[in-house]
């Protein structure tokens, strides 16, 4: 068998998980993973050219970082369903990431990434802090060019939460301080591909907010005794062991965190249970979302997990950042957050829970 064609076999908390590996003629992997055992050949591939570079600079009086991609301009903007360059191959069409005919969830190394593997090929600016040291990829949930976390379906969504799994093992053990899964869901928070998927970000570095939960953690901080002391006010849903819940110092309007109900870093900690309960959730909130308005929400939502160092106290949750605060009305981040970090939040969140609650 050759290499590329090799099938690695995984012990997946739910079931047997399977990942089929293929390096692109340009360097970049692409791998799919799936219940059943992926086959099929190898089609057509879509490849990048050119070398980029990306530099990280740090804010000295916000000890804030910044990533500085120029060649992040050029990057796909909505094309058309024929050009999706998410697609499985297509015989006669252009070639896509995924050089292949089918495939459950694929993961694939970004060609416009804000993070370089290698620190890239040129050396940064006199004003760098260094290289922006790291990986970007990508990870397309359906071969469907629709769709959403709610419609994949259990099966797709507890498929989605162990390839995770698999990428921050592989992530943190290639020396990433920190990694970010999360997805970006409408034109309105700037998504530039439709076809359902999110991005994974390995960071060289803590990002300050995630040092400062951990900060936050490693002093005593207990989020899940503070949660059982707002005795339900602010509880949406619940399902064995897990609950979603909008936070009492919620930023965004209908802010949704999902959080289990015990202590745990990140998705790896869970058994076979909490993953079909965290999948489950990871539809319902979407749902919830949509119906506010009878729109689909665009939202910003991330896994924060532990970064690699981080202790045990670290508690794990999947956030949810809904953009709209009522229907046809975007909630924008103007010159008061943006100036002083202080959001101006227009649903209170007990309210905003009571509505999710009741959807």
């Amino acid at each position: 068998m050759d290499e590329d064609k090799k099938v690695v076999t995984l012990e997946g908390r739910s079931r047997t998980l399977y990942r089929r590996d293929h390096i692109k003629s340009d360097g970049r992997k692409v791998s799919l993973y799936g219940f059943r055992s992926p086959s099929g050949r190898v089609g057509p591939e879509l490849v990048s050219f050119g070398n980029h570079s990306s530099e990280l600079r740090r804010d000295p009086l916000r000890n804030t970082w910044a990533i500085y991609s120029p060649h992040r301009q050029s990057r796909t903007f909505m094309p058309e369903t024929a050009a999706d360059p998410l697609a499985p191959e297509r015989p006669g069409s252009a070639p896509t990431e995924i050089p292949f005919s089918q495939f459950e969830l694929a993961v694939f190394d970004n060609q416009f990434s804000s993070l370089q593997a290698d620190g890239g090929a040129s050396k940064p600016s006199q004003w760098a802090t260094g290289p922006a040291y790291g990986r970007c990829e990508v990870v397309v949930y359906t071969a469907d060019a629709e769709g959403s976390l709610q419609s994949i379906g259990q099966e797709r969504r507890v498929l989605l939460i162990e390839a995770l799994i698999d990428r921050y093992k592989s992530l943190f053990e290639g020396g990433a301080a920190y990694v970010l899964p999360f997805e970006n869901r409408g034109q309105e928070v700037g998504v530039t591909l439709p076809h359902p998927h999110g991005q994974i970000y390995a960071f060289a570095i803590v990002p300050e907010p995630q040092a400062a939960a951990a900060r936050a953690f490693a002093a005593g901080y207990d989020l899940v005794a503070d949660h059982a002391s707002w005795d339900g006010a602010f509880d949406i849903a619940s399902d064995n062991g897990f609950v979603a819940f909008s936070p009492p110092f919620a930023r965004f309007p209908f802010e949704t965190w999902i959080m289990p109900t015990r202590p745990c870093r990140g998705p790896w900690d869970l058994n076979a249970d909490g993953i079909e309960a965290l999948a489950r959730m990871l539809g319902d909130i979407p749902r919830r979302l949509d119906s506010l308005f009878g729109a689909p929400m665009p939202y910003m939502m991330s896994f924060q997990a532990a970064p690699r160092e981080a202790g045990d106290e670290f508690q794990f949750t999947v956030q949810f950042f809904p953009i709209m605060r009522d229907a046809g009305r975007l909630k924008y981040l103007a010159s008061v957050e943006q100036f002083t970090g202080v959001f101006t939040v227009d649903v209170v969140p007990e309210q905003a829970a009571e509505r999710l609650r009741a959807r």
